[in-house]
């Protein structure tokens, strides 16, 4: 047989299979019960399958002499025991923190319980309001979710901070980024000072506020919170009864939100024309007189008003429909902000930045012009920490009421008249008022300057 040819005959011996032994497969556990949240795994423990990992809880077995067996009672109560002290942080992204079986062990939710507790003292003596002290409980539950009930303030790094940073930033702008930063801060501290933590707590670089230029880019970017004469205008002419009178307080007054849904009616002289409330969110006086449009208006909210639905709101000028408030500790979730964004989408102006409170820097811009800072400031009810306000006892009512007729002034402008010149007041207007002015405009000659030099 030549080399080119190729043997196709196939060999007929049987091949020799490897030696070894054969795998036996385990046999698992069933489940205790149907809606049991772990399966058994081969190797002896329960899993769980979170956020695209398995995860081990506890043991159902154990190897011996190379066979597993099966531990008394399977082992699951101390696995879903496990289970269930380890999900939340599992299933949130994050790798549980040490427990402490001691009791004096200072966790998470052990210092937001604490924290809580000094707040509402302080909300009962009126040191705080309702809405600080909101917000500091929603802080306070963030935390929960973002390190776990149980989880150790000692065993707290800075990256779990990092973490709660990042995921704030997803979902809030610069502005509430810090205050929350600036909340957080708060309850750490307040657990320092109380003795409750050792030591400050170690937040790392990179838990702190957005710098100025990302506050200046973030402000540039959505816009100026002005609105125009003829927007203002649009909006009181669409807007229901109590919701008119509160955009004539807005830009009458500088009110926002909280203010409008938390004013009183003791705080309105509707016959004098004059409000006196002191800011709900710092408790700093205020007064402002009142527009005669913006007297009217509230007279028609008044007497549209609805019955409050308890009786500790019967005092409020403001009630909406269902009988509740108009103010919620949340701004985004306030009757005010709701109804303002209902006007702004219907008439089609509606931008990011632009709501209600937008009319309270629409007042204090406009009202600048008037250069009387003492009167503004004292209308919208804002601080003034300079050393004039320890030695100013009192700003007259001429020059708060100076500072709203010139805002009124921008809202209505008053068109002046053209004067009528007849032919023969413009005769007389062409005569000479003096002999020496009229030889003067005979010759053309221009008036002679004298001195008369004495001594």
């Amino acid at each position: 047989m030549s080399n080119s040819t190729r043997s196709t005959t196939k060999s007929t011996t049987p091949r020799k299979r490897r030696s070894g032994r054969s795998k036996s497969k385990t046999e698992l556990p069933p489940k205790p019960y149907k809606d049991f949240p772990l399966t058994p795994h081969a190797s002896g423990a329960w899993q769980k399958k979170i956020r695209g990992q398995t995860r081990y809880f506890g043991k159902w077995g154990r190897r011996v002499n190379g066979k597993m067996e099966r531990l008394p009672g399977d082992g699951w109560k101390e696995a879903l025991d496990q289970y269930d002290r380890e999900k939340d942080d599992w299933f949130a992204g994050r790798t549980p923190g040490a427990r402490s079986a001691e009791p004096d062990k200072l966790t998470v939710n052990m210092l937001r319980e604490r924290f809580l507790t000094a707040k509402s003292r302080a909300l009962d003596s009126k040191e705080i309001t309702q809405r600080t002290y909101s917000e500091y409980r929603a802080t306070t539950d963030r935390l929960i979710t973002a390190f776990g009930k149980h989880r150790l303030i000692d065993n707290l790094t800075t990256g779990d901070f990092e973490h709660l940073r990042a995921e704030v930033a997803k979902v809030w702008g610069p502005v509430r980024l810090a205050n929350e930063i600036q909340r957080v801060r708060t309850v750490f501290k307040y657990g320092y000072e109380a003795g409750l933590i050792d030591k400050p707590v170690r937040f790392g670089p990179q838990f702190k506020k957005p710098s100025k230029s990302v506050m200046r880019k973030h402000r540039a970017e959505k816009g100026t919170k002005l609105f125009t004469a003829g927007v203002i205008h649009k909006l009181a002419g669409k807007a229901s009864s109590q919701l008119k009178a509160m955009i004539y307080l807005g830009v009458n007054c500088g009110f926002g939100n909280a203010d409008c849904g938390s004013l009183p009616l003791s705080a309105v002289d509707l016959k004098g024309g004059w409000i006196t409330f002191p800011r709900p969110k710092t408790g700093i006086a205020r007064r402002c007189p009142l527009w005669p449009e913006t007297v009217e208006a509230l007279k028609a909210a008044i007497e549209d008003r609805p019955n409050a639905k308890r009786e500790t709101d019967g005092n409020l000028v403001f009630i909406t429909k269902y009988g509740e408030p108009w103010t919620k500790a949340d701004v985004a979730d306030s009757p005010v902000t709701k109804e303002t964004r209902k006007l702004l989408d219907e008439l089609k102006i509606h931008r990011e930045g632009l709501g209600f409170y937008a009319l309270r820097h629409t007042f204090r811009t406009v009202a600048d012009a008037t250069r009387d800072i003492p009167a503004v400031r004292l209308i919208m009810g804002h601080a003034d920490g300079s050393i004039d306000d320890v030695y100013r006892e009192h700003i007259e009512d001429s020059r708060l009421k100076a500072v709203t007729d010139h805002v009124h002034s921008w809202l209505w402008p008053v068109e002046k008249k053209p004067t009528k010149t007849t032919a023969k007041g413009k005769a007389e207007s062409a005569k000479p008022k003096t002999k020496k002015a009229a030889r003067s405009q005979n010759t053309g000659e221009t008036a002679e300057v004298r001195l008369r030099i004495v001594g």
